[in-house]
């Protein structure tokens, strides 16, 4: 079987999920999804069942340790300009701004509050 677009969900640890859920929530304009407290401190991005993308949830962890060597989640975005533009004022900071990756488009790399890199990727 063949696989296209393997991933199907993500988890970004976090340390504080209050302040994580207002940085990603500010920066793309959504609304995070707290899931049942029996899961523990989980907020989901939004999605739709059988959709085509990947989803996933930031995930608070008491034992939560920043790394910059972490895997690196990318979000796909019309123009990474739009949500570099939301960052800084929502506690992360740019690593690297808007950058052209040839016929793939663009992407640009970013802190979260927690120390988390993350990335954008648009085609425009």
């Amino acid at each position: 079987m063949s696989i296209i677009n393997p991933v199907c969900w993500f988890d970004i640890n976090v340390s504080n999920i209050e302040r994580a859920k207002k940085f990603y929530e500010t920066v793309f304009d959504i609304k995070l999804i707290d899931l049942p407290n029996e899961w523990g401190k989980q907020c989901a991005f939004p999605f739709e069942n059988q959709g085509i993308n990947a989803t996933g949830a930031l995930v608070e962890k008491d034992d939560y340790v920043v790394s910059s060597n972490n895997t690196i989640v990318y979000f796909s975005t019309k123009d990474c300009i739009t949500e570099e533009n939301r960052v800084e004022e929502s506690g992360g900071k740019i690593v690297k701004p808007k950058t052209a990756i040839g016929e793939f488009g663009f992407i640009s790399i970013l802190l979260d509050t927690e120390g988390n890199t993350i990335g954008l990727h648009s085609v425009e």
